[in-house]
């Protein structure tokens, strides 16, 4: 489909540009409009199921430019709403590449549209935060309407749209893992399955199952939306504290910080990119980091919480442990496909922990706390059976 079309926001600013990959059912497509400032790695942003709800607009000019690869998806299909480009390349040049993006697009029944002034549109943004917004062939009032009558993404439990419908195995590794899918990334897994056989289980999968697993440790996957509206994994995630190592990235992060007693809020226009600088306190180094959220974990932390990484962007909380329990978590992604690959320690560290804590086997009395060496610094942990 190449066709004028236009889109518009919800506060009535609008885009013309030429439409093109899936046609959108009923000729319009909405969504939270966010931009994204990774220069490349497009097709791992638009198949992040993290992206579900929102509409992606690159920043960068050309996209489509080295054409797509299966080895390349982050997830069996994109679930972003739509994407916005200034530019969509037509003829790919790699030698990776399987396809152009365009016929990626239809196969996916992803639409886009092209030709937009992604300058202005990022700028407006930036300055209004986040906003609804909807893009297709329908009259200027019509997708005006469309867009104010969107839910966004607050309040929704998007986890839901995008976790596993059964669990499945991944990996070899000589530990033992339960990942919670939230919408977790191939990337994610890649990195796990070196240090462990992981079992993937649906999002509102039972405590009692993990437990009766008997695993070495529990991973909290990235995801889309609002934490707070993932009532089961926060209440899960209560009940599997001190009784097996947990790590968290993005939104599982978001959920072990709220099951640990702190509060996380919407930012306004979210982090969205591959080029953050956050230092690790410990160490005092400046990673980059690759970024995808739109809610943060509050500074004001509960007394057996301390902060481990911040954001030198905005200082926002990048990473968090626990002083009582073998459990801490990361905002930003370490497994960063296709990078950068700065923070990828932290695999190693959840390997670390998960071997201290069997050692005693799995578990620690609450009156003999055991100090463990991560990359994030010295940790004193202290876990109850």
């Amino acid at each position: 489909m190449t066709s004028k079309g236009l889109l518009v926001l919800e506060d009535g600013q609008v885009f013309e540009g030429i439409l093109c990959g899936a046609t959108p059912e009923g000729g319009f497509t909405c969504g939270e409009v966010v931009f994204n400032t990774s220069m490349s790695g497009y097709q791992e942003i638009i198949t992040d199921p993290s992206y579900a709800g929102q509409i992606i607009c690159f920043t960068y000019t050309h996209i489509g430019n080295y054409g797509i690869t299966p080895l390349d998806d982050e997830s069996s299909k994109p679930f972003c709403r739509g994407i916005v480009v200034r530019n969509l390349s037509r003829r790919p040049s790699s030698w990776r590449s399987a396809q152009d993006i365009q016929t990626f697009m239809e196969e996916a029944g992803l639409p886009a549209i092209a030709s937009i002034d992604t300058r202005r549109l990022t700028r407006h943004v930036r300055q209004h935060g986040s906003i609804r917004g909807a893009f297709g062939s329908l009259l200027e009032s019509e997708l005006k309407e469309i867009a104010q009558r969107a839910s966004g993404t607050q309040g929704v439990d998007l986890a839901r749209e995008v976790t596993c419908e059964t669990q499945y195995q991944m990996g070899s590794g000589r530990l033992s893992v339960v990942a919670y899918d939230f919408g977790i990334k191939s990337s994610i897994l890649n990195q796990l399955s070196k240090i462990a056989s992981v079992t993937v289980v649906p999002a509102s999968t039972p405590y009692q199952d993990v437990l009766d697993a008997k695993v070495d440790g529990v991973f909290l996957s990235n995801g889309p939306g609002d934490p707070s509206a993932v009532g089961y994994g926060i209440d899960n995630v209560k009940h599997l504290l001190g009784r097996v190592p947990i790590f968290g990235i993005c939104l599982g992060h978001q959920i072990l910080a709220t099951a640990l007693g702190a509060k996380t809020f919407k930012l306004e226009f979210g982090h969205h990119g591959a080029n953050h600088p956050v230092r690790n306190l410990s160490s005092q180094r400046v990673e980059i980091t690759s970024q995808n959220h739109n809610y943060a974990v509050s500074p004001d932390l509960p007394s057996g919480l301390e902060v481990t990484h911040v954001n030198l962007n905005d200082h926002v909380v990048e990473g968090i442990a626990s002083r009582d329990y073998p459990a801490f978590g990361v905002q930003y992604h370490p497994e960063a496909g296709p990078g950068p690959h700065d923070g990828r320690y932290l695999f190693d560290d959840f390997a670390r922990l998960m071997d201290a804590f069997r050692q005693d086997h799995n578990g620690w009395a609450d009156e003999s706390a055991k100090t463990v060496t991560m990359a994030t610094g010295p940790v004193e942990l202290k876990g109850s059976l």
